[in-house]
């Protein structure tokens, strides 16, 4: 599931048919519609876009803890999915293998109705990247004095705000939220080093994920650098693979999209 109320965007301004407007930058900012009024930013957007997060969430939560994420449920997931994707073969035979070890399991006294088998927990995470929003939902915790972004349970900094010196990284220092850098295949080793260190200098376990999205190309040449030259400076990190980013292609819509060969 993906939301994107804030969009990182390369260029400040989109033209059509020698019309010049700001660009999009997301539900929180402006609206999509090519016109002066949509592209206009609204604050009281931000407002708009923490009501519907919020009711999303509460939404997924009630799922969650309802009965819906039982594993005995299996098969009534993506049902639609199912019937009209090429992996709907390989997702019943899953479903089915999940059965039997449910089967087992039963069978060793863990019963359908125990608290492990109905819900799940549930966590978000979006990039940090409209900061008067991060900002307005900052809170200090009372009994530890750490400070908590609660707009999620993770932020991560993008390709376009990990600036060592820019107040993003200034931002995500401060707060003791998990972190996540995205990382393509411009970042350079000792860059990407140094990162680290301004946002985890004790080096706690946890507190980084380094996410990649360098696409399939430039997986197998450049992520070794990286890797090494954090495994040289004895970081802790957590290294996460982003295959939807760094493999876009253009449909002949004009959206960007994804094969699914370059994904896998």
């Amino acid at each position: 599931m993906a939301g994107q109320f804030a969009k990182p965007r390369s260029d400040s301004f989109e033209e059509k048919n020698g019309v010049k407007l700001p660009s999009y930058r997301g539900d929180n900012i402006n609206g999509d519609a090519f016109d002066a009024v949509s592209r206009t930013p609204d604050p009281q957007r931000m407002v708009r876009a923490y009501c519907q997060s919020v009711a999303t969430l509460n939404l997924l939560r009630a799922f969650a803890t309802g009965g819906y994420a039982a594993m005995q449920r299996v098969n009534q997931w993506n049902l639609d999915f199912m019937e009209q994707s090429e992996q709907g073969d390989r997702y019943r035979e899953l479903a089915h293998r999940v059965d039997e070890a449910l089967g087992f399991m039963s069978c060793a006294g863990l019963t359908a109705d125990h608290p492990i088998m109905t819900t799940t927990d549930f966590w978000t995470s979006h990039e940090c990247l409209l900061l008067p929003y991060e900002q307005a939902l900052t809170r200090e915790d009372s009994t530890s004095g750490f400070h908590y972004d609660c707009s999620a349970h993770m932020l991560w900094v993008g390709e376009r705000t990990r600036q060592l010196d820019g107040a993003h990284v200034e931002f995500l220092r401060g707060i003791a939220n998990p972190l996540g850098i995205k990382v393509s295949d411009k970042m350079d080793p000792n860059e990407l080093v140094k990162l680290i260190d301004i946002l985890n200098p004790k080096n706690k376990s946890g507190r980084i994920t380094v996410i990649v999205r360098m696409g399939a190309e430039n997986m197998r040449v450049k992520l070794p650098h990286l890797i090494r030259a954090v495994r040289g400076a004895g970081q802790v990190v957590t290294w996460v693979s982003d295959p939807m980013h760094g493999n876009t292609i253009k449909a002949p819509s004009g959206l960007k999209t994804r094969s699914f060969d370059s994904i896998r």
